[in-house]
């Protein structure tokens, strides 16, 4: 599928774009691979640390939108992974927010359809299902946009998609870093709910899941990836096991615009979910403006479905935590220099 084909991964110095680099230049025969973000200094380290002529850096801002239309020419497929991501950060500057996963994914999705792009695959979160915070609210927003857009395309041979993420172990903002961190300078376990629950998803999974909606998507799609959970107090007490520390853990309150636990699929999305085994597939909504269908049709199973949360799926006691921590490289990195030092 990828032989002799250009990628482009936006956000591409990010933890996720990054894995997702690696794995394509790694485990692929893509031609080409570019790198678009507005980091500078992180594009120079990649470019040192990862030796590879199929690797194209490119300078540009997704609110831009000619920097984005200029670095799509050429390209067959994209990973949109630019975004604004901290939800503290969203809650006091919502515009920022807005102007980079509302207007900058749009203008992604304009310039991959004027470049005729054989396949978009958006980036969403949890926090775009039943949001409650601006990163969320954005999230959501930049989902409706896609499927909005995906309606009107009459080239059969562009596909716009969207993968939806929960907790991504160890990527950048996620509490892992933090606690091991903490553990390290025997500083108290800073937690804000002791049974908030996340979903559990190394980075590695989490490209699976990229692969999959470029294999499987149609236009409008969003996909989601089944994962198991835990509470942070389990995972806190998981990385004091493996750190073999002491450290006091010490209940601080839920932040700006946080939840108690994480959200996939609504159940009003859950009655046309599609159950493919390993992931969901969440078709769009076909409709048109016809408004007497809203009145005159409608579902009546819309109560009987559950969504799909970190509190309702499979949940991971704290030995069965610890085991899935190991496996990190991330956590492999953090224990080997403890080792070496």
């Amino acid at each position: 599928m990828f032989k002799n084909k250009t990628l482009l991964i936006s956000g591409g110095t990010g933890s996720f774009g990054n894995k997702m680099l690696r794995y394509f230049i790694n485990n692929t025969n893509i031609k080409e691979v570019r790198v678009f973000s507005r980091d500078e200094e992180k594009q120079d380290r990649m470019r040192n640390e990862i030796k590879d002529e199929r690797i194209k850096y490119y300078i540009g801002d997704v609110r831009n939108y000619k920097s984005v239309y200029d670095a799509l020419y050429g390209v067959d497929f994209v990973f949109h992974a630019a975004a604004l991501k901290q939800v503290p950060s969203c809650e006091f500057y919502p515009i920022e927010a807005v102007e980079t996963n509302i207007l900058g994914s749009n203008n992604m999705i304009d310039a991959c359809i004027k470049n005729k792009v054989k396949n978009l695959v958006m980036l969403s979160t949890d926090k775009a299902v039943y949001p409650i915070n601006a990163m969320g609210m954005t999230k959501a927003i930049m989902e409706k946009l896609m499927i909005s857009k995906s309606r009107n395309i009459i080239d059969e041979n562009i596909t716009l998609c969207a993968t939806r993420y929960g907790n991504v172990m160890a990527s950048r903002g996620s509490v892992i870093p933090l606690f091991i961190k903490q553990c390290k300078e025997n500083k108290p376990i800073t937690i804000t709910d002791p049974n908030m629950t996340r979903f559990l998803m190394s980075l590695e999974e989490s490209v699976e899941l990229v692969l999959f909606a470029f294999n499987n998507a149609k236009n409008g799609d969003i996909f989601v990836q089944k994962a198991p959970a835990c509470t942070i107090m389990d995972l806190a007490l998981a990385i004091k096991e493996i750190f073999n520390t002491k450290n006091d853990i010490k209940i601080i309150g839920t932040r700006h615009g946080e939840k108690t636990y994480e959200t996939l699929i609504n159940k009003e999305d859950m009655i046309k979910t599609i159950d493919m085994g390993n992931f969901f597939r969440i078709p769009a909504d076909t409709r048109d403006l016809n408004y007497d269908k809203y009145f005159i049709e409608g579902n009546i199973n819309t109560a009987s479905k559950e969504e799909y949360n970190s509190d309702n799926t499979k949940r991971l006691n704290k030995d069965e935590v610890k085991e899935k921590l190991l496996n990190l490289d991330y956590v492999k990195n953090e224990i080997s220099s403890e080792v070496d030092l």
